[in-house]
């Protein structure tokens, strides 16, 4: 059976997530599949943030570390965010950016496992996890085994690893790993495991049980803002010995006492480091509102479907889908290769489709539920099938590279 638009309409209109979708700010004339990248604006942040401006800081100015909760933000904004990882209270802590936690979590991790020089890494990783690991392995004498996001793990683990930072879902690809199983395949050797949850977190549900760390950002998915706070879970059994290594104020036991001394507070807590964010804190904690209303599984049914439904809707069109084939293994995005996708995704975006382009050759797609129908899929095949029929993507303006692809 051939799939119509009105097919789709239908979907939507018994879709049990749909109402989401009004929360949401989305411009006339544009299909955003970019929310793995930066998350779309939740309606209620522009009056959070003012406030946060005019009452709590225009009015009650100092106050409001006390009054208004500025002092503990990076604790109950982790706490809010705990559930969408499968965490408990006091297990999560918000803050810093993401490159700074995976700092913070690989220092850790290596002082808990001394005597065992190695870091396992895939080449895959967010780059950004990649520098932090080369920084890393640089400013504590230890060695970097990379491994691909096809090589047996098992070959790269051995006596003189101390821990593997994996990321759940592939930035590339979306490809997912099996996270409870790598798990138990690396602490079995003795190692810790740190996961990056960046491209899991508000996509599919996720159940960091025997983790020992992980970290993400919040302004994919979870819609928090550019440059929205991250958070760290540090694992229980882990926070008493676990050291900060940038060992600031605000993970001091008693910062108000100003002693000369570093003394670290109990739990999650000693993971903070200077003062937080307040302003960002404000819209990330106006889009948590919306996700303590979400039910993950009915999440990742739709992610599941629209992604399908697109690769269904586009796989005459002969690209080179990069995306796993089976939903099991796939995330909440759909990337294809194409030697000139580049221009291909300038011309989409001047077409209203919003994806984003990963060199050397990928046109990558982020189907983020809550806002995102199935007619916008239907609508963004049909206008890829008009890029690529009659090329577009060739008209030299799109040939240009802008500093953000």
């Amino acid at each position: 059976m051939s799939i119509t638009r009105a097919g789709c309409a239908a979907l939507d209109a018994a879709d049990p997530i749909s109402d989401f979708r009004d929360e949401f700010v989305l411009p006339d004339g544009i299909v955003y599949l970019l929310g793995n990248s930066l998350g779309a604006l939740p309606r209620r942040t522009a009056a959070r943030v003012a406030h946060a401006v005019t009452a709590e800081w225009g009015q009650d100015l100092g106050a409001s570390w006390n009054t208004a909760g500025w002092w503990d933000l990076p604790q109950t904004t982790g706490d809010r965010i705990a559930p969408l990882i499968g965490a408990g209270p006091g297990e999560v802590l918000a803050g810093d950016s993401t490159s700074v936690t995976i700092f913070k979590a690989l220092a850790a991790a290596l002082a808990l496992r001394p005597g065992r020089p190695v870091i396992v890494s895939d080449v895959e990783n967010f780059p950004s996890d990649q520098y932090v690991v080369q920084g890393a392995a640089q400013a504590f004498d230890r060695e970097i085994r990379e491994i691909g996001p096809d090589a047996d793990l098992a070959n790269a683990l051995g006596p003189d690893v101390a821990v593997v930072l994996l990321s759940h879902v592939n930035y590339r690809t979306g490809a997912v790993r099996n996270m409870a199983e790598v798990t138990a395949l690396v602490q079995a050797s003795g190692a810790l495991m740190i996961w990056d949850l960046c491209h899991s977190t508000g996509a599919l549900p996720v159940d960091i049980t025997g983790v020992d760390f992980a970290l993400g950002c919040t302004y994919k998915y979870l819609n928090g803002g550019p440059g929205a706070p991250a958070y760290i879970y540090v694992a229980p059994r882990h926070q008493k010995a676990a050291r900060n290594v940038i060992s600031g104020w605000h993970g001091h036991a008693s910062p108000f006492d100003f002693e000369p001394a570093y003394e670290p507070a109990p739990g999650v807590r000693r993971f903070a480091v200077g003062s937080p964010p307040v302003l960002s804190y404000a819209a990330l904690n106006a889009s948590l509102e919306i996700w303590e209303k979400v039910d993950m599984r009915s999440v990742r049914a739709k992610s599941v479907a629209l992604t399908e439904l697109f690769i269904e809707l586009t796989e005459h069109l002969g690209l080179e889908l990069a995306t796993p084939r089976d939903p099991v293994e796939r995330g909440s995005q759909v990337s294809y290769r194409h030697p000139d996708g580049y221009p291909v995704m300038r011309a989409l975006i001047d077409m209203g489709v919003h994806g984003d382009f990963r060199a050397p050759d990928l046109i990558r797609f982020g189907f983020a539920p809550l806002y995102l129908r199935y007619v916008d899929v239907y609508d963004v095949a049909n206008t890829l099938a008009e890029v690529l029929s009659k090329e577009l993507w060739r008209e030299p303006r799109y040939q240009r590279r802008l500093t953000v692809t």
